[in-house]
């Protein structure tokens, strides 16, 4: 009876990796079920699986889920585990910040958690922000709240402010500062809405691929096929010039790559750094363009 217990159980075992890996790296996206499945399994997740599979395992069938675990994390490390060197910051040179800022924080909050004032900050989800009050705690410097709570700070003039929001929720919010483009993104994290739908309507509407930054919750981790376009005219400024694991979300466990920054190929990303936090679920991101 225990043997065929145990038979059963290795069956299992097997069943059970066999589904997560041909998710992860055979379906992926390919219909929206499946990237259902996609994003809920990240490889993380996939090897504290195996991992936890193998408990129950005879020692002789452990160390196949262990060597299966071992290539997974090999996997993981190299796509999100990234080394860089900094560049040398001026002071003519663009420091931008971008925070989902869930849990109802506003600028204030965004400012400690930066350790100071950025020359352009983008917060989504939940801020609460007094513009009014703002204005008169930051006279000199300027604000713009959306109605779909995208909060935008800089510390010069925010121009050509161009607001686009999908019937599925998600925004996208085109401005220029200092003579560089901006587009800053929320993507709905509703499980009714296919992602494709979502950033379809984002590509749409990031017309300019010059002297451009794209910033936001994409809601979709860097591997989506749906980021494909936005990959082919920007650079992601964490995998350049980030140091650490790229993953933003959840509660400063790194799961899954939600948030990113983009840079147009003709712009310098001079440094990046993933700012972890306990005032929201998403880890803040800070890069330096050189213009």
């Amino acid at each position: 009876m225990l043997k065929i217990i145990r038979a059963l159980y290795l069956l299992l075992n097997t069943v059970i990796i066999l589904a997560l890996l041909a998710i992860h790296f055979v379906f992926k996206e390919h219909s929206y079920q499946s990237s259902l499945l996609y994003y809920t399994f990240p490889l993380p997740v996939i090897i504290l699986a195996v991992l936890l599979l193998s408990i129950f395992l005879s020692r002789k069938f452990r160390k196949f889920n262990l060597i299966i675990a071992s290539l997974l994390l090999l996997v993981w490390l190299v796509r999100s585990f990234k080394i860089n060197f900094p560049e040398t910051i001026d002071d003519t040179d663009l420091e931008v910040v971008f925070w989902n800022a869930s849990h109802y924080r506003t600028f204030n909050d965004a400012f400690k958690v930066n350790n100071g004032i950025p020359d352009v900050m983008v917060l989504v989800e939940g801020c609460r922000n007094d513009i009014e009050k703002l204005k008169l705690q930051y006279p000199d410097y300027y604000f713009y709240l959306s109605d779909k709570e995208i909060a935008i700070f800089s510390k010069t003039t925010i121009h050509d402010i161009k607001e686009k929001r999908g019937v599925f929720s998600t925004t996208v919010i085109g401005f220029k500062v200092e003579g560089v483009n901006f587009y800053a993104v929320d993507v709905s994290a509703s499980l009714d809405v296919p992602r494709a739908w979502a950033l379809e309507l984002v590509n749409q509407h990031i017309k300019k691929q010059q002297n451009t930054v794209v910033l936001g919750d994409f809601n979709a981790p860097f591997e989506s096929k749906h980021l494909e376009a936005i990959k082919t005219n920007y650079n992601h400024a964490f995998n350049e010039k980030g140091n650490g694991f790229r993953e933003t979300w959840f509660w400063n466990i790194p799961l899954l790559s939600l948030d990113h920054i983009w840079i147009s190929n003709d712009l310098e990303i001079l440094k990046t750094k993933k700012i972890g936090t306990f005032k929201s679920d998403h880890s803040m991101l800070k890069t330096y363009v050189g213009k």
